[in-house]
């Protein structure tokens, strides 16, 4: 079972840090936010803290902001849907933050959903990766990467409906969009013979497989996933990739579609299943 897991939030407290701050201030991932936010309302009418001040930024920007200080300025607590990075990491020790504790307080999923009012599709790894990808992969491609110039999903896979490719998705400050290029992009790409060919080096192969079309065929949305929800919900032939917290908010409206023949559910996402989980 893949150890992403969604780490819903990653409950990062600072202990040195000063208590006399009015409020505690937790920044980061827009995915946690409505969980975080109920809890923190909660916590509020029971603690002599107050309602903690909660902002929804992305899941890097929040590390950005935790790992600045010490300083009663700064967060208290950072929510993530990935967990800290090395780079994060070593930031909030240059800047004096220690003594990390990193806690887990869900599992989650990602999902690729459509209006439910259209068909349901069984998507691969590799069939989003080849509608995603800036560059265009096939066994008969040699010594070379074409950008990619799919236009409809019916060149993507012949199963598939004969409607333009238009995806909505994860802005690049967020945990989402990092799940989108480690568990789908890279995960499709790193193996792949001509990849290996033409970038040798394992880093720079790392960035050509991470890169997403900018053609307009996928639309970055900024940390809001009620947006992508609005789209997809009006357009028939849009999908939307975000959390599956999401997705269940909204099954009047939006359904999920299946990954590798599995549908994404409670008892799949927690078993681990469903692969994108």
């Amino acid at each position: 079972m893949k150890k992403f897991l969604l780490v819903l939030f990653l409950l990062l407290v600072m202990l040195p840090k000063d208590s006399n701050a009015e409020h505690i201030h937790v920044v980061g991932s827009s995915t946690a936010f409505p969980f975080i936010a109920a809890i923190a309302e909660e916590f509020g009418r029971f603690s002599d803290y107050g309602t903690p001040i909660i902002e929804s930024v992305g899941s890097g920007m929040g590390f950005s902001m935790f790992c600045q200080s010490v300083e009663n300025s700064t967060p208290d607590i950072a929510m993530s849907s990935r967990k800290i990075k090395d780079a994060e990491v070593e930031l909030c020790k240059s800047n004096d933050v220690h003594d990390i504790i990193e806690i887990i307080i869900g599992y989650d999923g990602i999902v690729i959903a459509n209006s439910n009012n259209s068909n349901k599709l069984d998507f691969t790894k590799k069939d989003l990766f080849k509608a995603l990808s800036k560059y265009a992969t096939s066994e008969e491609y040699t010594h070379s990467i074409p950008v990619n110039d799919f236009k409809y999903w019916s060149e993507i896979n012949n199963r598939f409906p004969n409607i333009d490719i238009e995806v909505y998705g994860p802005y690049k400050n967020t945990g989402t969009y990092n799940i989108l290029i480690e568990e789908i992009m890279q995960d499709s790409c790193m193996n792949h013979k001509n990849f290996i060919e033409v970038y040798p080096d394992l880093k720079k192969r790392q960035h050509a497989c991470s890169m997403i079309r900018n053609d307009g065929k996928y639309i970055e949305v900024a940390a809001n996933e009620n947006i992508i929800i609005q789209k997809i919900a009006k357009n028939n032939a849009a999908f939307g990739i975000f959390s599956f917290s999401f997705l269940i908010q909204n099954q009047d409206k939006i359904h999920g579609n299946k990954i590798a023949g599995v549908e994404p559910t409670y008892e799949t996402i927690s078993s681990g299943k469903y692969i994108l989980s």
